[in-house]
């Protein structure tokens, strides 16, 4: 699809080995460049007589001048990131947000809880949290600066200054009207182009999403099958005598590639299957930044309809005009700025999931080659002793 040429070639200026291609990007500024770190680990179980869940260790250390410390340790449980991204989208309406790992976990996958399931919403969050940080404006929002720092009776009183409930009614309810106004109508051909580029993505990321859940249950079920399978040639050698050193060296080495099948089927569920949900994630997102870009304009096409009717009120409704127009242009700016950001992203972690993968697949199968070759070449060299032995007098 030439809408994704970008995405799913690489310059002939490129090198042809994997490892090269990886070298020749670089995701965002270079560590020496950073001054904000942040870790998520420690994973720890609540349980309360209404509910159980989990909180994470956040470890923030920086460098920056307005923290009061160079390093910060607070506890926070998923409810709290939900809380953290309600908050940068509130206050960023037409920025790309990074989605939360809500929907990392595939159904059959894993269960609720689970120390697997545990540790990918820990790497999830972790990744969330530093591409806040790696943000050129959302890593210096305030609610961001509280997260970090602050305690969890102070976060609890901090989220009870927000929006009240009747308030945040009343923006969806502004928002739902404005979304059924119809097309807008002097939308900037750059964001029209946009939008054409997410609808192809999106349908490409969810295909790509499914094509790969089913690669990973036909691997998982290929792995179940060579676990039995492999135990059933060293049985069978022990009621064979003549043929059990050939039974026992298939076993093995059914058992060496069941192993490295293994492996290869962690490398999926590690890196492919994370990296292919957060895409699916950000389509969803992208379709709504560019969906409250365009209610923006709406509110400004209405202004200016409004005021072509009137023959009163010109002086007020020009000062509303001025402002909408202000206001679309700082949210034109922010999102280009965003998309191009976003789009090197995304570009990056394709290609290296990508890279990574067919490397992963080149190691398995010559694993497996070298293995089934060691096997026949030890048969061919037993083959032709015995025949030695029947040509003797």
């Amino acid at each position: 699809d030439a809408s994704l040429t970008e995405v799913n070639s690489f310059s002939p200026s490129v090198p042809i080995s994997p490892s090269s291609m990886i070298n020749q990007y670089k995701f965002e500024d270079g560590p020496e460049l950073r001054d904000l770190f942040i870790t998520v680990d420690d994973p720890e179980s609540h349980i309360t007589a209404i509910e159980t869940f989990i909180t994470y260790r956040v470890v923030t250390k920086t460098t920056r001048g307005e923290f009061d410390s160079s390093e910060y340790e607070v506890r926070r449980r998923y409810q709290d990131f939900l809380w953290l991204k309600s908050k940068l989208e509130e206050a960023h309406p037409t920025l790309i947000i990074p989605p939360l790992p809500e929907k990392f976990i595939m159904k059959g996958m894993v269960e609720r809880f689970s120390d697997e399931f545990i540790e990918t919403r820990r790497k999830a969050l972790h990744k969330f949290l530093n591409r806040i940080a790696d943000h050129p404006t959302l890593t210096f929002n305030e609610d961001f600066k509280i997260f970090l720092t602050a305690q969890a009776w102070e976060l609890s009183s901090h989220k009870k200054q927000g929006p009240g409930l009747l308030s945040r009614m009343g923006q969806t309810v502004r928002a739902v009207a404005s979304s059924v106004r119809g097309a807008v109508k002097n939308r900037p051909e750059m964001f029209t182009e946009m939008n054409n580029y997410m609808e192809t993505f999106s349908q490409k990321i969810n295909l790509l999403d499914k094509i790969a859940h089913r690669i990973y249950k036909e691997e998982r079920d290929y792995f179940n099958e060579m676990k039995e399978y492999g135990p059933i040639h060293t049985l069978w050698s022990a009621s064979e005598e003549d043929i059990a050193d050939s039974l026992k060296g298939l076993a093995s080495c059914i058992e060496r590639c069941c192993r490295a099948t293994e492996r290869r089927m962690a490398g999926l569920s590690e890196h492919l299957l994370p990296i292919l949900h957060e895409y699916v994630l950000y389509s969803e997102i992208l379709t709504g930044v560019l969906k409250r870009r365009d209610q923006i304009q709406g509110e400004l096409d209405s202004k200016v309809d409004a005021l072509a009717n009137k023959k009163t009120e010109k002086d007020l409704f020009s000062e509303e005009i001025g402002k909408l127009e202000d206001k679309v242009e700082r949210a034109n700016n922010a999102l280009k700025a965003d998309w191009d950001r976003w789009k090197q992203n995304m570009q990056w972690d394709m290609r290296s999931t990508f890279t990574n993968v067919a490397e992963n697949n080149l190691r398995y199968y010559e694993e497996c080659l070298a293995t089934w070759e060691s096997f026949l070449a030890s048969q061919t060299v037993d083959l032709r002793v015995d025949e030695d032995s029947e040509d003797r007098p």
